[in-house]
Order: C-alpha cells, then sequence, then structure tokens
C-alpha cells in the first residue's frame, strides 16, 4: 500500500474513533442541533434584552433575576471571567435557601450549599446589585438565625414561613430596623415580602388593605389576583406607602422560563397542539411549562408588545420584575 493511502486509512480511523466516541458521550445516534445553544448566555441575552426595555420606558425601573446566579460569570464557576453586560444590566439577585430550605423546609442549608452559593452572590453584590435573599423557615429562633447570618453578608432577607407565599409574616425587625425613610432604591431596603398567592383573601381590596398595614421596604406581589385579573395602577401606588407614612418599592413577580396555563396569554389551542417553544410540564408544578426561551415567540409574550406581560408591569405603575426561573438553562443542559 502506498504511503499516501496509508495516511488517508489512518486519518479515516482516527475520524471514525472521534465520531463513535462523540456519539457515546451524547448517547444519541446523532448530534443533536440544540447541542450549539449556550442556554447559559441566550438566558443572559434574554434578560438584558428585556431590561433594556423596560428601562427605556421608565430609567428607574429594577430588574432583579431569581436564582440562576451562576449567570454572574461567563463559565458558571465564582473564579470566572464576570459577565458584565449582565451583571451591569440588573439592579440586584433574588436567591432562596441560602441558610434555610434547600433540601426541605424549616432546615439548614449545607455549608457547602451555602458557601458555594454566596461566593456568585458576593460577585454581584461587588458589582452593586443588591441581595434579596428568601430563606423558608417557620421556627421563630431559624428565623431570627436567618436574618442574622443575611445581615452579615449585607443580604436583604425575608423568612417565608411557608413556600407557597400565602402569608404576609409579621415583621420581627427591632423599631430600629424598621426604617422610616422613604425607600427609593433596592439599596435603601432592610427587609422585603415575597408574597404571591392570595387564597387566603377574598377581594383585592383586602389584598391591597394587608399589604398597606405592613412596614416592608420592598415589596414582590403577583400582579393578578385569583381571578386572574391585575391590580390596578392606582391599588398599586396606594401600596407604595408604608403603614408609617413612608414610601417603599413594589416590585412584580414575572416567570420567564416556564410558561403557566392560568396566565392571560395562554391560549387554549396549546393544550392539543403546543408550539414549537412549548415543552414539558413542570412534574412538581403542575400548569407550569418549560419553554425554549431563546425562541422569539416566547419571548415577544414576555416583552416588546402591546399586550406582553413586562409591558403590562411597567405600564401599571411597579418599581420592578422580579424574574423567575432564570435557572431554566439547568434544565435544557441536563436534557
Amino acid at each position: 500500500m502506498s504511503l499516501i493511502k496509508t495516511s488517508c486509512v489512518i486519518l479515516l480511523l482516527v475520524l471514525s474513533c472521534n465520531n463513535y466516541q462523540e456519539l457515546s458521550e451524547t448517547g444519541n445516534e446523532e448530534v443533536s442541533q440544540n447541542d450549539s445553544i449556550d442556554y447559559r448566555q441566550e438566558m443572559r441575552d434574554f434578560v438584558i434584552g428585556l431590561g433594556e426595555h423596560a428601562k427605556s420606558v421608565n430609567p428607574d425601573f429594577k430588574i432583579i433575576p431569581q436564582n440562576g446566579i451562576e449567570l454572574v460569570t461567563e463559565n458558571g464557576k465564582p473564579g470566572g471571567k464576570i459577565s458584565k453586560d449582565y451583571l451591569e444590566l440588573i439592579d440586584g439577585n433574588g436567591q432562596e435557601d441560602v441558610f434555610y430550605g434547600y433540601k426541605k423546609d424549616n432546615v439548614k442549608t449545607e455549608k457547602s450549599i451555602s458557601d458555594r452559593l454566596i461566593s456568585f452572590l458576593e460577585i454581584s453584590q461587588k458589582n452593586g446589585n443588591t441581595i434579596l435573599a428568601t430563606d423558608y423557615c417557620s421556627d421563630i429562633e431559624k428565623i431570627k438565625d436567618s436574618k442574622t447570618k443575611n445581615k452579615s453578608y449585607d443580604f436583604v432577607p425575608f423568612a417565608a414561613t411557608e413556600r407557597n407565599l400565602t402569608v404576609i409574616p409579621e415583621l420581627i425587625d427591632t423599631p430600629d430596623d424598621i426604617k422610616n425613610m422613604d425607600i427609593n432604591d433596592l439599596g435603601d431596603a432592610n427587609n422585603f415580602l415575597f408574597f404571591l398567592n392570595y387564597g387566603n383573601y377574598k377581594t383585592k381590596e383586602s389584598v391591597i388593605t394587608a399589604i398597606s398595614e405592613s412596614d416592608y421596604d420592598v415589596v414582590i406581589i403577583d400582579m393578578f389576583f385569583n381571578d386572574g385579573t391585575p391590580y390596578s395602577k392606582s391599588m398599586i401606588q396606594r401600596i407604595k406607602t408604608k403603614s408609617n407614612g413612608a414610601k417603599r418599592l413594589v416590585v412584580a413577580y414575572m416567570s420567564i422560563g416556564e410558561a403557566e396555563n392560568y396566565r392571560y396569554y395562554w391560549n387554549t389551542n396549546w393544550n392539543k397542539e403546543k408550539p414549537d417553544w412549548l415543552d414539558k410540564e413542570n412534574k412538581n408544578w403542575r400548569g407550569n411549562f418549560k419553554v425554549k426561551y431563546w425562541q422569539s415567540d416566547w419571548q415577544d409574550i414576555i416583552y416588546g408588545q402591546n399586550d406582553s406581560y413586562l409591558d403590562r408591569i411597567v405600564a401599571s405603575g411597579y418599581d420592578g420584575v422580579y424574574l423567575d426561573i432564570v435557572d431554566a438553562f439547568e434544565y435544557f443542559e441536563n436534557e
């Protein structure tokens, strides 16, 4: 056999082996098109896009992603290069379970997990962002411990006494901790309320009254009442005043990594024939469906159109948006 033919045979064998290894690692007969998608960068770009849109209408509008804190670095590691454009666009990060609730409510989060979360949260913090930390604990001593630990890192704490966020817990802050000053920025806040489900309330007015009677510095709420109708702009203005007369920030919750079949945008035809961007139902939260969040049809539902979710929030007079399921990239990376 000639030298040229021998070289060609060797090259083909090498390529065949490489292809076999690649297919073995993916577990598929052929590499999916989606393997070329950088799911983390797509989420960063999504958040940046919606944030820039909201801030073009209201420059003071706050963008607060919850969880998915690994997005603060390009490689998802604490020592990695920071995601500068992302960190400059957002105003804070929400993080659940830093000290309580990671595996089970009212149970301490393992120290190794707390340390890992904190290492990322501090990166965002050092770049000028405020950390809103939600721990799930109900025992009074654990609530106090959660507050103390979060405060030691200059995180703004909230102890949720149950996972479904149906109640307004009584503030355990001392009188000195309850600020009589106006809260104009997230960095001014000493505490916050995360309150999304209104099953204990019969009317919108009863919800508005209950929030108005509290002294939380920042309030995160769902913009829709139990019947699916939104709170009016005048109602939002009312709850921007604390019971002590000082002003506070009111932020609307919005899921961007899952579609919810109880929202105004849901098309019942999707129950029979799913659009391409709609993925599997979340087994842990019925009625919530994973979405291919990088696709324009889903992004149009979220922002940029007259009836888009975020555009409704901005028009209703909220001070910001609290973005949930930002960590949806994990689902697609592990699929």
